[in-house]
Formats: C-alpha cells, structure tokens, sequence
C-alpha cells in the first residue's frame, strides 16, 4: 500500500482530472414481440460505415452506440443518453423495434438468418461485411450476437510500459468486475439450440441459467474459441504483445485453411487463413488500443505509436438501467483501473495466465457461490476476501478522484462496491434472476423484453427538441455523403485492396 500511496502521491490533481473515458454500447434491434429484427439497418440512423457515433457490430440488427472520450462521468453519460434518444426515436418512428435490454440475446432464428453487417460497395465496406461472414463460419453467427459495454480509459502521461502494466493488472482482478457488473446469469434456450452447454433449465422451459452465475457472457459459452485457446499471448510489454498478435495474424490455421479464403462459387469466405483474420478478432478482457490512420492495420499503429488508451471489455449492460451503465459504475471503473495503474505488477507467466482463464470462467458461472475459491499464485483464496482486499486498496484512489473533482460521488461508489461484495443477493445477477422468476414466470424473454421497453419509455420521455432531432439528422446525411465518398475514391479491384490490407508488411 505504501507504494501505491507514493505513486498516488506523484501524480498532479490536474493529471487525474485529465482521465478521459469513452462508451462502445452494443444492442440489438428486437421486435415488439422479442425476436430478433431482420431488417437493415435503419436508413435514418445514417451510414454504419462512417457515422461517428451510431455504427454496427456484428449484425445488421447490432447496433452499437459511441461517445467521444470525454472528461467527465456526467458528460460522457450525457451524450450515451441523448444518442440513445434519438435512436429509439428513429425506431419508434420506423415500426417500433426495441434495443434489446441484456448482453444475451433475444429470440434468434437459424444461425444462418442472422444478418451480417453490412457497410456498402466499397473495399474497407466489403471487407468489414467479409471479416463478419468470416467469423460466422469460424464460431457461429449466435455467439456473435451477444452485446456488451466497452469503455474506453486513458490518464495523461501514461505510457506503454505502463498500460501493460495496467492491463497485468486488470486481468488479475478482472473477477472483482465480473462479481459485481455481470448481469447475464440466464440466456434464452434457443442461443444454445443443438449445443453442449451444461446449463440447468428453469422451471417452464423458457430459461437457461446457473443458479450462481454472473456473466454467463464471458464464460464458456460468451466469446471463446478453441483456435484462440491455443494462444498464449503475453502483456509484459508492447514488443511481446504485437509478436504474439503478429504470428496469429499471420500464422495459417489448417481449419480455416480448409474452408478457404473463396468457396468455390467464388464468394468470399473470410478475409484470410491464419488463426486470426484481423486484430479485432482476438477476444479479451481488455485491449491495448491506438487510434489507426485511414487504411492502417491497428498493430502496425500500436508498433509505431505505442499505447494511447484500454479498452474494457468485460462489462455486461445493465438491463436495470436505460442506456445500460450508471455513472456510479463509471466512477467505479475510474477507480479500478487508476489501482490497475499504480499497484504493483509483476510480469505475468504461462502459470498465471492459465489460472486467470480458470478464475474468470469460476466467476462467471459460480462467482456469487458462497465461500468460492479462486486461484491466486497457486494457493486457494475465497473471491469474497480478495474482492474486498483489492476494494480497501482503492479507497485513497476514490479519494483522491473525489478531491480532484470536488465530489464525494467516487468514495460513494466505491463504498457501494464494497458493501456488494458481501451481498451475492444485490448483485445485478442475483437481481436478473429474482425479476425473472418473481415477475416474470422464470422467462428470460419475457424479462428482457420488460426492460427493453421500460428503458425505451424512459428516454422518449425524456426532453428531446427539434434542435436536437435536427442534429442528429443532419450527422446521419454527412455520413451517408462520406460513405458515397469512399465508394467513389475506391481505385483498386476488391481482391487487389484485399492482398494489401492483408500483407505481412502492412503490420509493421
């Protein structure tokens, strides 16, 4: 702790009131009556490809929504709040779809109906719809529709050493969050239709769960791969990393070598054959990130440029919220990642590595199980009294943010994480299961479609002005211009930009 109290200590209030977050909100688009829409992208939301705030995921039916990097909790929260609003605006005025309220999805169809991205005729356009056909043949369009909050993180001054010290860190204690955020301990049957998935049935028939689960998201059954299993990638530090990356990316993979870059009718399959198509294919807990040039490759940016922010990506949405995250559970997340920053960081080893993997799965299936043991340098220790270990080194980090800001509202925060800690029933995944089981006949559909339409309610009553509404349209026209743009400026034949974009080199 003394430690931590000096490196505290060194850094300037005005460095601590430069951390900026930013939000990656995913939702589906849901019908009225729970399943998934099937419709494009809605024409009014603008262009996916170029809109700087409203884009797709995965699917066509995947929205995710974007704030810039903002300095302040409320301001960033704002801004989620009112793109959200003109959203469910747009989608109230189009047929009255509803964005989908939990990081598990609603009703799907056969896994082959689940409509991939789609982002125009361009080459970056065509190569973003490809990568998502790629990684439907690789793990299945279900799994690909689960949706999740990332929040973007950077603290002035900060360096590459010192974000991978960080990120060592975060994925030690990455259970804390999973304890306390996760909100997916139930899924509906048909996003495990024809799978192995040792999930109990809740009585009825309409729910899957574990009765101890938190984020059955990001277990066994979220975003794993057996092919991304055998990496074993490292966060000692920035050369280490992009090596690990660089052979993934580069390295052929004999099952996706098999299914082809082409099929034989000449469509595209996936963008290449080695265990990872692009960087963003590699599933984590957290990121490094850089922001890339037009046309540049995210490792070759992250080599030349080194580490600007982290990207978490762990967090479930918060079915019980509109917009699906709270500013308390922002400022929870300042506080987590500055102790990330300052505690001490050992490099990590193959050893901690495996046991990391074992402990975040025991949390996100068992994790709100009484006196569950986790591993911790080979020994055994209850998740409870690390949680609240990491939890009581935080307290001067909240103070110290509260100081800067003016505010007691990160003490507070932290305060109500500790007090979670001992009170599995108050997590958000205990609450998901009573709702679903006192309200709603133990349907995990029927619950989220509630809260779908409670948070819809609550932000078209929110105040919205013609001021507003026109911005918005207006940035929705100068995206679909851009879009136009692109497409025409495109010179190269589609496979000619392919064999580019993909090129060893063009990883730096």
């Amino acid at each position: 702790m003394s430690k931590l109290h000096e490196r505290l200590a060194a850094y300037p209030a005005d460095a601590l009131g430069g951390i900026r977050r930013g939000i990656e909100k995913e939702g589906l688009r849901a019908l009225p009556a729970g399943g998934l829409a099937l419709t494009p992208h809605p024409v009014a939301l603008g262009s996916a490809l170029t809109h700087p705030l409203i884009t797709t995921d995965y699917s066509e039916s995947q929205l995710e929504l974007i704030t810039g990097a903002r300095k302040g909790v409320d301001e960033c929260l704002n801004e989620l709040t009112e793109v959200h609003q003109f959203v469910h605006h747009t989608l109230k005025d189009s047929g009255g779809e509803l964005l989908w309220a939990s990081s598990m999805p609603c009703g799907l169809p056969t896994d082959e109906t689940i409509p991939i991205g789609r982002y125009g005729s361009s080459n970056v356009g065509r190569a973003k719809s490809i990568y998502r056909m790629g990684l439907g043949h690789r793990y299945g369009r279900r799994m690909q529709t689960i949706s999740g909050i990332h929040y973007n993180w950077s603290l002035p001054g900060v360096d590459s050493e010192q974000y991978f010290s960080l990120i060592r860190n975060f994925r030690r204690h990455a259970f804390v969050l999973l304890y306390l955020f996760g909100a997916s301990p139930a899924l509906c049957p048909c996003f495990v239709a024809g799978r192995e998935h040792g999930l109990q049935q809740l009585p009825g028939g309409k729910a899957l769960y574990l009765p101890h689960a938190t984020s059955l998201r990001m277990g066994r059954l979220g975003y794993q791969s057996d092919a991304q299993a055998t990496l074993a990638v490292s966060y000692n530090g920035l050369k280490g990393y992009a090596n690990s990356l660089h052979e993934a990316l580069t390295k052929p993979y004999p099952a996706y070598e098999s299914l082809g870059v082409r099929n034989p009718g000449g469509d595209y399959n996936q963008l290449g054959t080695s265990l990872l198509q692009i960087e963003n294919e590699f599933y984590g807990t957290i990121r490094p990130k850089r922001t890339v040039r037009t046309g540049e490759r995210p490792l070759h940016a992250l080599r030349e440029r080194g580490v600007e922010y982290v990207e978490v990506r762990l967090m479930d949405l918060d079915p019980f919220v509109p917009v699906g995250i709270t500013a308390p559970t922002m400022r929870l997340l300042d506080v987590f990642l500055l102790h990330c920053l300052l505690s001490d960081s050992p490099p990590d080893t193959p050893a901690e590595i495996a046991e990391l993997k074992h402990n975040q799965h025991l949390t996100a299936e068992r994790g709100r199980e009484p006196g569950l043991q986790l591993a911790r340098n080979g020994h055994s220790v209850t998740l409870a009294d690390w949680g609240a270990e990491v939890l009581g080194e935080c307290v001067p980090l909240a103070a110290a943010l509260d100081a800067t800001h003016g505010t007691s509202d990160y003490s507070a925060a932290l305060q109500d994480a500790l007090a979670l800690m001992a009170a599995p029933g108050d997590t958000p995944s205990a609450r998901v299961l009573d709702a679903m089981h006192s309200v709603h006949h133990d349907s995990f559909e029927s619950f989220a479609l509630a809260q779908s339409a409670a948070a819809r309610d609550a932000l078209l009553s929110l105040p919205w002005t013609a001021e507003q509404q026109a911005r918005y349209l207006a940035l929705a026209d100068e995206s679909v211009a851009a879009q136009k743009a692109i497409e025409a400026g495109d010179t190269l034949p589609f496979e000619t930009w392919r064999e580019q974009y993909m090129a060893v080199k063009e990883l730096g």
